[in-house]
C-alpha cells in the first residue's frame, strides 16, 4: 500500500475527511496512484495533490475513480459537493485575507510617500501647486484642494531665475528631465529629496512616453511604406513543437522519463498492440502528441518484467506488490518499430506483434 503523508493541518475537516475517503478507495483497490492514474485518465501528479490535500479532485476525477473501485457513485459524488463547498469556503477567506493585506500595504506606502519633510519649508495642509511665487518672478500662489473632488492643476508659472524657459518645471526636475534647469544642491539623507526624486521620476517617464507615442505615429504614417519595401523577409527556421498544457516532453526529451509525469498519459495515449503472456497481459502504449511510446503489464505478479523496444532503444518495468507495472518512455519515429515484450518470474516469455503504419 502507498505511504500517505500527514494532511495539513490547516485543512478543512470536511475536506480532510473526503480526502481520507479516497486513501481508503484506493488501498482497497490495491493499486498504484500510478496505476489509478492510467486508469482514470487524469496524471500521476494530479493524483497525489488530490490524496495529499493539496488540490479538490475536480468531478470527472472522482467519477473516473469510482468506476474503476467499484464505489457507488452517488455517495461519492454527495461527499464531492460537501468538499467542495467547503473548498470554496476556504479559497474566499484566502482572498479577503490577501486583499487586506494589499490595502495594508498600500497605506503604509502612502504614508511613507506623504510623511512631512525632515527640513526646509512644508506647504500648507490641503495646498496643492508650488509652495510659493519664486524670486524675482511672477509665480502663482498654491490653488486649494476642493474636498469631495480631485485637485485642480495650477497654472504654469513663469519662468523665473535658474528655471528652464518655456515649460515653467522647478530647477531640480527641469535638470532631472535633461531638459534645463539647474542641478539642486546635495541635501541631507531626509524626505525632502526623496520626494524630489519621485517627482523627477515620473516627468521623465511621461517625457519618455510622449517620446514613444509621437515616433511610433511617425513610423505608422510615414515611413511604413519604406520599411516594408526594405525589410527582408525572415529565413523560415525549425521551431519547437507547441505542446498542450501539462505535456512537458515530445520525442528524445521523452526518452527514460515516466509517461504520467510528463503528462502523456490520460486523453493523449492510445494502445497500439497488446498480447497475452501467460496469466498476464502486456500492451504498448503511445502518444502522438509526445512522440513516445512506453509497454504496459496487467494481472502480473511480483518479478514480472516488462520492456519496451523501439529501434536501438529499451526500457524496462519490474511488477512490484501490485498487480501493474510500466516502463520509461522511449522516443518514436516509427510506430512498426515498436514491441513490447515480458518475462514473467515463472519464466513464460511473450511479446506484442509489430504495429503496421
Amino acid at each position: 500500500m502507498p505511504r500517505w503523508k500527514a494532511l495539513p493541518e490547516e485543512l478543512d475537516p470536511q475536506i480532510r475527511e473526503f480526502t481520507g475517503q479516497l486513501r481508503r478507495l484506493v488501498d482497497r483497490s490495491g493499486l498504484s496512484i500510478a496505476a489509478v492514474a492510467d486508469r482514470t485518465g487524469y496524471s500521476k501528479t494530479s493524483w497525489e495533490r488530490y490524496l495529499n490535500g493539496r488540490l479538490l479532485a475536480p468531478r470527472g476525477a472522482i467519477v473516473a475513480l469510482g468506476e474503476v473501485t467499484g464505489t457507488n457513485q452517488a455517495h461519492l459524488n454527495t461527499m464531492w459537493e460537501l468538499a467542495e463547498r467547503a473548498w470554496s469556503r476556504a479559497e474566499m477567506r484566502h482572498d479577503m485575507t490577501m486583499e487586506a493585506i494589499r490595502i495594508t500595504q498600500a497605506r503604509a506606502a502612502l504614508d511613507e510617500a506623504g510623511g512631512p519633510r525632515g527640513h526646509g519649508r512644508s506647504r500648507p495642509s490641503g495646498a496643492v501647486g508650488t509652495a510659493g511665487p519664486v524670486a524675482g518672478g511672477g509665480g502663482s500662489p498654491s490653488v486649494p484642494a476642493q474636498r469631495g473632488s480631485l485637485p485642480r492643476v495650477p497654472q504654469q508659472p513663469q519662468a523665473g531665475p535658474g528655471a528652464a524657459p518655456g515649460h515653467g518645471l522647478p530647477p531640480a526636475v527641469a535638470f532631472a528631465a535633461g531638459i534645463g534647469g539647474q542641478q539642486p544642491p546635495p541635501t541631507r539623507r531626509d524626505g525632502g529629496g526623496r520626494r524630489t526624486a519621485v517627482i523627477a521620476a515620473v516627468v521623465v517617464g511621461v517625457l519618455l512616453a510622449v517620446t514613444g507615442a509621437v515616433l511610433l505615429i511617425g513610423r505608422d504614417g510615414d515611413s511604413e511604406g519604406a520599411e516594408a519595401a526594405n525589410t527582408p523577409s525572415p529565413t523560415p527556421t525549425a521551431s519547437a513543437p507547441v505542446l498542450p498544457a501539462g505535456v512537458e516532453c515530445s520525442g528524445s526529451t521523452c526518452a527514460g522519463k515516466d509517461p504520467e509525469d510528463m503528462g502523456c498519459g490520460g486523453e493523449h495515449v492510445r494502445t497500439l498492440s497488446s498480447a497475452t503472456v501467460g496469466t498476464s497481459v502486456i500492451e504498448v502504449r503511445y502518444s502522438e502528441t509526445c512522440a513516445a511510446a512506453w509497454a504496459r503489464i496487467t494481472k502480473a505478479a511480483p518479478g514480472d518484467v516488462v520492456e519496451i523496444t523501439a529501434g536501438d532503444a529499451g526500457q524496462n518495468g519490474t511488477a512490484d506488490a501490485t498487480t501493474a507495472a510500466y516502463t520509461p518512455m522511449v522516443a518514436v519515429k516509427r510506430t512498426a518499430d515498436v514491441r513490447a515484450c515480458a518475462t514473467l518470474a515463472s519464466g513464460t516469455q511473450g511479446c506484442t506483434a509489430g504495429v503496421s503504419e
